[in-house]
């Protein structure tokens, strides 16, 4: 066969004419660890970029051990090796926007924000997800590396009300709760131009998820709240509005498309082990129900039985 290519081993290159059909790749980079019951992390992003039609670039920065119902631990990746990762894609990848997750340690965030320096013309989303089940000095720790060494880099900050509420602003002493505005003002006080609060309690069972500046309120969706608790969400949400930013939107309509994806996501939400249930982030490409007929194995197919896995030695 004759190819339509002249390369070098190693070194593949395009001919022209395929160059020109070529559509341009949304490159998302991504920051953040293993999730190895697929709930949120890596796992849960690369899903989510994908589904909005952008290119997942995932950058390893550690691993949980954990299931679908806890966290049972973090290790985290030296900052060495995560440096490496994002470096090496970011020389051969025209990269359109950063998702940051939890990257496990202090030096991790030097890092992630030394490269964000360096490229400063890629918007960065952050997330700050709830650590609640880590040490409290740990805690600590990576709030204060967060605040001072990633926040300045940030273009959006996404974050649950109460976890936003408990690192921004924890000496509160209105007895009203703050509202999104309040935390905007908090997170702008270390260059944060914009935050998406998540999870606002709202009346009737609702909940508002609401993007904000420390002037004004940009944008809001309410939906219902599910009477199910889930893992993986704020995974989710971030990384799909960072996907959205990175393929042109403004931050407005990204963040409305964002919050519907997502609340679809939820509402055809599973749980594939004994634990909290788990967004489906491919829920629009399930089949429908009246086209399920169509899609029945025919013939010998229906009694083929895969045997069990047993090897001889």
């Amino acid at each position: 066969m004759q190819s339509n290519t002249s390369s070098s081993p190693g070194s593949p290159e395009l001919a022209a004419e395929d160059d020109e059909r070529l559509l341009p790749a949304i490159c998302v980079l991504i920051f953040n660890a293993n999730d190895p019951c697929g709930a949120g992390g890596l796992a849960g992003d690369i899903t989510a970029v994908a589904s909005v039609g952008g290119h997942p670039v995932p950058v390893v920065t550690g691993t949980y051990a954990r299931d679908s119902a806890e966290i049972f631990e973090h290790f985290a990746f030296d900052d060495d090796t995560v440096t490496e990762q994002a470096r090496a894609v970011l020389e051969d990848m025209a990269v359109q926007a950063i998702k940051v997750g939890f990257v496990g340690s202090p030096e991790n965030l030097s890092a992630i924000a030394e490269i964000a320096t360096d490229y400063a013309d890629i918007p960065v989303i952050a997330y700050m997800p709830d650590l609640s089940w880590w040490r409290d000095d740990l805690i600590d720790q990576y709030h204060d590396a967060f605040r001072e060494l990633l926040l300045p880099q940030a273009s959006v900050l996404v974050g649950n009300h109460s976890t936003l509420w408990r690192w921004l602003l924890p000496d509160w002493g209105s007895e009203r709760p703050p509202s999104a505005r309040d935390l905007a003002a908090a997170a702008a006080e270390n260059g944060v131009p914009y935050l998406l609060v998540t999870g606002i309690p709202a009346a009737e069972q609702h909940i508002d998820n609401v993007l904000a500046s420390p002037e004004s309120v940009l944008g809001s969706g309410r939906f219902e709240r599910f009477e199910a608790t889930f893992v993986g969400v704020g995974d989710t949400l971030s990384a799909t509005l960072t996907a959205l930013v990175a393929s042109g939107s403004d931050l407005g309509e990204a963040t409305k498309e964002a919050l519907t994806y997502l609340d679809g996501c939820l509402e055809h939400g599973f749980r594939p082990g004994m634990g909290h249930v788990l967004p489906d982030r491919l829920f629009w490409a399930q089949p429908e129900d009246d086209e399920d007929d169509d899609n029945e194995p025919s013939g010998d197919a229906q009694g083929f039985d895969m045997p069990p896995h047993d090897t001889q030695h």
